[in-house]
């Protein structure tokens, strides 16, 4: 049994169906890529993922290590170990990017952290990343680049420890030595703690950095083709036309249009 398990999942946004039946498993130490167009449901599919209210679950379910999610508050699926990377988080003026994390922390634990613990964690996490202890000093998010925007999510994807990450275009604007620093976390938190990811992306210059073990395809609400990396040199060359083509030969009629 995976560790994050959606099946036959569908989700609508006002009198919107997005979802149509997407089905999807990852596990822990596994790297998962999401691919597609935009408007294919991809973000939906992470916002569901997370719990965000705006977005129905009208069939299907939602399960992690066991237990059903799909109608769990958002900090009982980040309790559960999920994490969510937004494609743009927010900024929180007078907040320290230390102060935030450590209000995250305790939001796992019983009893809250102490200071010391507290910086011995936050010390192992960014040398772990190489960031700048500095850097957690400044406001969250507040005049940050799109760049130190990221990296403070992989900071708190160190400092939480998700058993599963859910990358929402992570990668989206960035220029190619943030998409490093990026990779690099991600690629260091797989190696040294077995975290699971799930990069959702339409690009696939960040698949260049980090090399998944499998790769979905979605097109209009649905995964409509799975493999291995080699999908991803096959999209980077003839982009998917070819898929939408190759779909209409099979059910004899032209798809809907992206939502």
């Amino acid at each position: 049994m995976a560790d994050l398990e959606i099946r036959n999942l569908h989700v609508r946004t006002e009198e919107r169906e997005i979802l149509r039946g997407v089905d999807l498993s990852v596990s822990k130490g596994e790297i998962h890529a999401l691919m597609g167009p935009n408007g294919s449901g991809k973000s939906t599919l992470a916002n569901t993922i997370l719990g965000h209210p705006a977005y129905e679950v009208t069939e299907g379910e939602i399960r992690f290590r066991g237990q059903d999610l799909t109608e769990a508050d958002p900090e009982d699926r980040a309790q559960a170990g999920l994490f969510l990377a937004f494609q743009y988080p927010v900024a929180i003026p007078g907040v320290s990017v230390a102060n935030f994390l450590r209000m995250a922390v305790n939001t796992q634990r019983d009893e809250p952290i102490g200071v010391r613990e507290f910086g011995s964690e936050l010390r192992r996490a960014t040398e772990l990343l190489r960031v700048d202890r500095d850097f957690t000093s400044r406001h969250l998010n507040d005049g940050f680049s799109g760049g130190e925007k990221k990296r403070c999510e992989i900071l708190q994807m160190a400092m939480l420890g998700p058993e599963v990450a859910v990358l929402d275009e992570t990668d989206s604007g960035l220029d190619i030595d943030a998409l490093r620093t990026v990779a690099e976390g991600v690629n260091t938190l797989h190696a040294q703690t077995g975290m699971g990811a799930l990069i959702i992306t339409h690009y696939q210059r960040i698949l260049h950095h980090v090399t998944p073990d499998f790769v979905h395809i979605m097109l209009d609400g649905l995964i409509v083709r799975e493999g291995g990396p080699e999908l991803v040199d096959q999209l980077e060359r003839e982009g998917y036309d070819w898929l939408r083509d190759e779909l209409e030969v099979v059910t004899g009629a032209p798809e809907e249009d992206d939502v």
